[in-house]
């Protein structure tokens, strides 16, 4: 009886920390770039469109298609380090609790 009171505890405690990283991450800004930095793309930690710069010297109609690839890469990169942070996050919230091994959060 007593482990199963300190198992309710513990995930009691896991549902604040979660909830407090889930405010965290929907305030936080990762920036992916592409070009060299002449495109830029800013997400949230929920994966949200925050911003887009372009630099004024990709603005030529001829080469749309660069640009076109240079804005998927930037928010490739800036998807890939917001994931990486999130699960970064998560492993910190979820230590020293039994969960298998290739389990991901937020479910």
């Amino acid at each position: 009886m007593k482990d199963i009171m300190g198992m309710m505890k513990a995930a009691s405690e896991m549902k604040g920390k979660m909830e407090a990283m889930q405010a965290e991450l929907a305030e936080m800004v990762v920036e992916g770039r592409s070009g060299g930095g002449l495109v830029t793309v800013a997400l949230s930690g929920k994966g949200d469109l925050r911003g887009l710069k372009i630099d004024p010297t990709l603005a030529n109609p001829a080469e749309i298609e660069v640009l076109e690839d240079l804005i998927v890469a930037a928010f490739n990169d800036a998807k890939g380090k917001s994931e990486t942070e999130v699960q970064r996050r998560m492993s910190e919230v979820t230590a020293g609790l039994p969960i298998p091994p290739g389990m991901k959060f937020p479910f």
